[in-house]
Order: C-alpha cells, then sequence, then structure tokens
C-alpha cells in the first residue's frame, strides 16, 4: 500500500515552461486563518515505542518537530498517542508554539473523542483534526464511525476548523463536507489499514473536482519531495502531509535534522514552480502536470 501510493505519484511528470515573468516564487498558503510558508504539515504518529523503537519516546519527536515547524513556518501534527500523557503534552507544545501543533484524535469513543477534544479546545490550536480510517488499524476496529451524524457532533464540538482525515472517494468527501469539516485529508494511511484500497493520487483528482470548491484537500501518502508536492497541488491539493522523512530526519539530527528536511522541501518546490511558470500557489494548475502511465 505504501508503495502503491509512492508509485503513483510518479505516474505523474511536469510540463516545463519557463516563459514567464522573471518574478520571485512565494511557495506560502492561508489555511484556516493562518498562514503558513509552504503547503506541507508534518502528519501525526501515534508511538515510537510501538511502531519504531522500543526505548523512543514520542513527546520527543513531537517536541523536536514543533520546535522545527516554528522555525520553518509550516504546521506539525501530534496524535493522541498510546500514552494518555501524549496528546495534554501535544497541546501544551501547540499553545508554546502559537497554535501551529495539529492535534489529531482517533476514533476512540465518543466521550474519549470529547475529552480530547477539550483539550484541544483549550489549547486553542489552528485545526483539530480526527482520523476517520484508523477504525482500520487492529486496535481501533471497534470505533469506526456508525454515520456522519457523529462526525457533524463533533464538528459542532470543536471551538476550532476540524479536518477530517481519511477520506478516499468522492461520497466520503461529500459526507465530510455535509458534516461540517472545514478540511478534508485525502488519505488512506499511508496503505495499512485496507490491502487493495486506492493509491491517494488516482483519487485526489476526482475529489478536488467535486469539493474542491467547499472545503479545504490535503493529501498525504508516500509525498516525499518537494516535486511531489507540486504534483500534488497540480492535482487538486492545497496543502499535503508527510509522515516517514520528517521522523528519518528527526533521527538523524533531531530539530536541526527536520528544520534541513524541510528546507530541502522548500527549494525543491520552489524549482519545480519557477520550472513550470508558477510563481505562487495558485498558479499551479492541473495543466502542469501530465500522466504517463
Amino acid at each position: 500500500g505504501a508503495n502503491d501510493n509512492w508509485r503513483a505519484w510518479r505516474r505523474w511528470c511536469l510540463n516545463m515552461d519557463t516563459i514567464a515573468p522573471n518574478t520571485p516564487v512565494d511557495t506560502s498558503l492561508e489555511l484556516l486563518g493562518r498562514t503558513f510558508s509552504l503547503p506541507v504539515i508534518a502528519a501525526p504518529i501515534g508511538s515510537l515505542r510501538a511502531q519504531f523503537n522500543p526505548e523512543d519516546d514520542i513527546r520527543d519527536y513531537n517536541a523536536c518537530c514543533i520546535a522545527a515547524a516554528a522555525q520553518t513556518g509550516i504546521a506539525a501534527s501530534f496524535g493522541d498517542g498510546l500514552d494518555a500523557r501524549v496528546f495534554p503534552h501535544g497541546c501544551t507544545l501547540s499553545q508554546q508554539y502559537g497554535g501551529i501543533g495539529l492535534p489529531v484524535i482517533n476514533p476512540l469513543s465518543m466521550d474519549t473523542i470529547r475529552a480530547n477534544l477539550d483539550l484541544a479546545n483549550a489549547a486553542r490550536p489552528f485545526a483539530v483534526s480526527v482520523v476517520i480510517d484508523s477504525a482500520g488499524l487492529p486496535h481501533l476496529k471497534c470505533y469506526a464511525f456508525g454515520g456522519y451524524s457523529e462526525l457533524r457532533e463533533l464538528c459542532g464540538y470543536a471551538q476550532m476548523p476540524m479536518i477530517l482525515k481519511g477520506i478516499m472517494t468522492v461520497r466520503g468527501a461529500e459526507k465530510a463536507v455535509e458534516a461540517g469539516a472545514a478540511a478534508i485529508v485525502v488519505s488512506n494511511h499511508g496503505g495499512r489499514v485496507l490491502p487493495g484500497s486506492a493509491a491517494t493520487a488516482d483519487v485526489l483528482p476526482e475529489i478536488a473536482d467535486a469539493v474542491g470548491d467547499r472545503v479545504k484537500i490535503l493529501v498525504d501518502g508516500g509525498i516525499r519531495s518537494g516535486t511531489d508536492i507540486f504534483r500534488a497541488l497540480a492535482l487538486g491539493a492545497d496543502a499535503v502531509m508527510i509522515c516517514r522523512p520528517f521522523l528519518i530526519s528527526y533521527y538523524g539530527g533531531g530539530t536541526e535534522g527536520i528544520v534541513a528536511y524541510v528546507e530541502k522541501l522548500r527549494a525543491e518546490l520552489t524549482d519545480a514552480m519557477y520550472m513550470c511558470g508558477a510563481r505562487s500557489l495558485g498558479d499551479i494548475t492541473r495543466d502542469m502536470v501530465r500522466a504517463v502511465r
């Protein structure tokens, strides 16, 4: 699944057109009331101990990632984790850094989600997210949502814009809009929750065409470079979420490693925009890429 996501972006080539004004490239984005220097959000990781290294604490990763986000002008997510201390710690970090830390809540019981939303509401981040596709993970299978009525309740309960993560169909996107979501993330959870699911790059254009005028659209899954970010924006996304490279950068150099990776993304996206004739994110259009299947 993860490899399918990565390969799907490779099927889109960039259309170079350098006959354009020789003016500076602006990679900044206004998203849900905040301005960011890049259309990038570091995606959430639930636990280092369970998923990567038993000796490591996700709270240290979250602290480094949000600090790097503050330095580079992007946003960084944090999850509710497998340890009850993780989410309150993330909320405190978000508050410390002016609300750029995005709380991401798994589909546990409605009472648990409301309790986490209470913590998020008190921290006042720029937005909050609920991951609906986590219902496919083994330890969360009993918590699938029964319908968008529950999502509508949660969107109303949150005191900031709600991002619903895990949308893979036009109908799912329409239900998210009906529920009151301010943004959606086109995501199949890195290909980990449903074998045989479509790649995010393959469903993004139709979802963007259907609801892009009513909701902000983010996408994740296999995005690794600034060129991939350009592809995603050309196919209809407003911004992207990236997970694994942020973790690799953290293990390579902590906060400084993450900053170096973000600056690499910035340089690559700037080059792609310049060479394809786009000087702002709004200039990026679908005819700047072509499918090669």
